[in-house]
C-alpha cells in the first residue's frame, strides 16, 4: 500500500545517529550527601520508601470515616497511623496504598464507633500531641516501631476478623511505655 500524500517523506539525506565526539566522564558517587552502600538503618531513621507523600491524599480521603472520642483529636490519630502506614509500604518496596492506611487505622480503632475502653485509654496517650510531630517525633516513632511485622504483613481483611479480640497483639500495645510516649 502506498503512503497518501499528505504523509512527509524523510529525505535519504537524513544523517543517521552519530556518536558524539566527546565521551562524558563516568559518574561518581562524590556529592556531598551521596549515600555510599546501602541505605543506613538504625534508631530513628524511619523507613524510607517511594512516593511517600501520597500517603496524604490517602489520609485526607479516609478522613471523614476516622471516628474519635472525647478528648481525642483527629489529626493525631492521622499522623500517628501515617507513619505505620508508610511502614507497611516500606516493607514492600512500594508507594503507600489505601490498605496500608487502613490496616494503621484499625488496628487502633480509629474506624470504630465504639471501641473498647482499655484500647481508647492507651491510644489516647500513645496518639496525644501527634499533629506536631516536630515535638513528638520520638513517641510517633516508638509507636510505629511498637508494631508488629506479622501485623504489617497481613491483608486488610486479616486485621478486620482479628480486631477487636487482638487489638493488643496488631497494634503492639502492650510493648509501649505510655510513661514516655
Amino acid at each position: 500500500m502506498a503512503a497518501p500524500r499528505f504523509a512527509p517523506s524523510r529525505s535519504r539525506n537524513d544523517p543517521f545517529y552519530e556518536s558524539p565526539d566527546v565521551v562524558p566522564a563516568s559518574w561518581l558517587t562524590d556529592r556531598p550527601a551521596e549515600i555510599e552502600g546501602l541505605q543506613p538503618v538504625g534508631p530513628s531513621l524511619g523507613y524510607p520508601g517511594p512516593d511517600q507523600g501520597f500517603i496524604l491524599t490517602i489520609a485526607k480521603r479516609l478522613r471523614p470515616r476516622i471516628c474519635t472520642q472525647s478528648g481525642e483529636h483527629i489529626d493525631d490519630a492521622i499522623n500517628g497511623s501515617i507513619g505505620i502506614a508508610l511502614r507497611r509500604a516500606s516493607m514492600m518496596s512500594r508507594a503507600p496504598v489505601v490498605h496500608d492506611l487502613t490496616i494503621a487505622l484499625t488496628i487502633w480503632g480509629w474506624f470504630d464507633t465504639n471501641p473498647p475502653a482499655d484500647l481508647v485509654k492507651i491510644r489516647s496517650d500513645a496518639f496525644a500531641g501527634l499533629r506536631n510531630l516536630g515535638h513528638h517525633y520520638g513517641a510517633a516513632r516508638r509507636l510505629v516501631d511498637a508494631v508488629p511485622e506479622s501485623t504489617l504483613r497481613a491483608t486488610p481483611d486479616q486485621i478486620s476478623l482479628l480486631y477487636p479480640a487482638q487489638w493488643k497483639v496488631l497494634s503492639g500495645a502492650d510493648t509501649l511505655d505510655n510513661n514516655h510516649v
